[in-house]
């Protein structure tokens, strides 16, 4: 049981910790803060699972779930942080949206599952997407390294030492199989650490400055504060999140030969809407499960949720050891960037694959992804595209995958929902439900 739930923590442990060193890195937070935030966010990972998993009432699918910080938040949070004047208040402004978030999630969450018509493939598939393709950049700036301004910044050495974790992640995926296959990103993290060593880019300061033994203090960045433009940001999020939630349960439900029904996809999103309202209490981000593990649970034929539960048990023990959250921020940037691009590359992946079923025979369809898709990346093409509106505005028309989102369903419901008396076509039945991420988002 400690063995197979450890390998269900290997298999989501670069998901967990690679957002708040988004998030960390475009705050400018140091390494000591940086190691705290991340194993904030391993310990607050470990409590969402346990609601998931084991659950408390009407709270928790009690399916063998992980979750996680969602990737889906991070390019909102960057927004928010990049529209807040003072940087310390960056965390507290986030906090305080994804509480808000939380809580009325938590509150719709009964309602959400008679909803989910409204959030087909073609408009899932639109923002998984979205979210991988707005991730990408981030992965580029760091193979470059970690300041803009220093005289290295973008050199051959940089971009090699990305280069060679990438070809490391590759060969692991290609020539192995198994526990060490699903560490691939892992094994390409410690490798590109080792080599990077010799060129002096690594920095062991963090491991050296940190406790073996730590809690992460309530409120450490400050009290949460409530903007309206960023928890309107973060609602979509939610959305997002709630609505790949609901596919995971209905693909994990089919694996382990337990449908979802109704109730247990409530109940479920009650778990991770609750986990994200706890979570930046203790300093954490939003939580969602996560779409890796269903394929591990389909590859090991292993369903039991006590499983997933003893592998929350070691995120605690994780985000209560401060050692362990620094060997992440020993990580190079350069090393991360090549992780990334197979990381944040599978999220696009994975949406391409939910968009070629869903029904893009139809023109209709393929309006609703295009104009979505085009709306969803103008802020990562054209960066200053909405300079003219408030900044307030800016902190939700800044991040393409809010935007992208909105976008879908508003078309989704013009061209297939409003008007439309007849059954849907042959080909589009599945277009009512959305069908579930495929297992290769990593």
């Amino acid at each position: 049981m400690a063995a197979t739930g450890l390998q269900h923590v290997a298999a989501m442990y670069a998901g967990v910790v690679a957002p708040p060193l988004i998030v960390g890195a475009a705050i400018g937070l140091p390494g000591t803060e940086l190691t705290f935030l991340t194993g904030a966010c391993l310990f607050t990972a470990g409590l969402a699972t346990f609601l998931q998993t084991l659950g408390v009432w009407k709270i928790g699918a009690r399916l063998p779930f992980v979750n996680g910080v969602t990737f889906a938040g991070v390019a909102p949070m960057t927004a928010i942080a990049a529209s807040t004047h003072d940087r310390s208040d960056a965390l507290p402004v986030i906090f305080g949206a994804v509480i808000v978030a939380g809580l009325l999630g938590f509150l719709a969450a009964p309602f959400f599952g008679k909803a989910v018509r409204f959030f087909p493939p073609v408009v899932t598939g639109t923002v998984i997407t979205l979210i991988g393709v707005s991730l990408l950049p981030v992965a580029f700036g760091w193979a470059q390294g970690p300041d803009p301004t220093a005289d290295d910044y973008g050199s051959a050495k940089c971009l090699g030492l990305a280069a060679a974790t990438l070809l490391v992640v590759l060969l692991v995926r290609r020539f192995t199989r198994g526990f060490v296959k699903q560490i691939a990103v892992l094994i390409g993290l410690v490798a590109g650490t080792v080599v990077a060593v010799p060129f002096g880019i690594t920095d062991f300061g963090p491991v050296a400055d940190a406790d073996v033994i730590g809690f992460p203090t309530p409120f450490h960045f400050g009290v949460p504060q409530f903007q309206i433009a960023a928890i309107l940001s973060m609602c979509v999020v939610m959305v997002v999140s709630m609505t790949e939630s609901t596919a995971d349960m209905l693909a994990l439900g089919e694996i382990v030969e337990r449908p979802a029904g109704e109730r247990t996809i409530a109940a479920g999103l009650r778990a991770d809407t609750l986990g994200s309202a706890i979570s930046p209490l203790f300093n954490g981000f939003m939580c969602s499960a996560f779409a890796q593990n269903i394929g591990l649970v389909a590859m090991t034929r292993i369903r039991s949720r006590f499983v997933v539960a003893v592998g929350g048990g070691f995120l605690v023990l994780m985000g209560l050891c401060p050692t362990a959250a620094a060997l992440i921020a020993v990580v190079p940037r350069p090393v991360l960037g090549g992780a990334g691009v197979v990381l944040f590359g599978s999220v696009a992946a994975g949406g391409i694959q939910t968009l070629v079923r869903a029904g893009l025979e139809k023109d209709e369809n393929v309006l609703v992804v295009a104009v979505s898709l085009a709306v969803g990346i103008v802020p990562i093409t054209a960066p200053d595209f909405y300079h003219a509106f408030p900044e307030t505005a800016r902190i939700v028309l800044d991040s393409g995958i809010s935007t992208g989102c909105v976008t879908a369903v508003l078309l989704n419901l013009v061209f297939n929902h409003l008007g439309r008396h007849r059954p849907a076509a042959r080909g589009t039945a599945e277009a009512a439900v959305p069908l579930p991420p495929p297992h290769a988002i990593s």
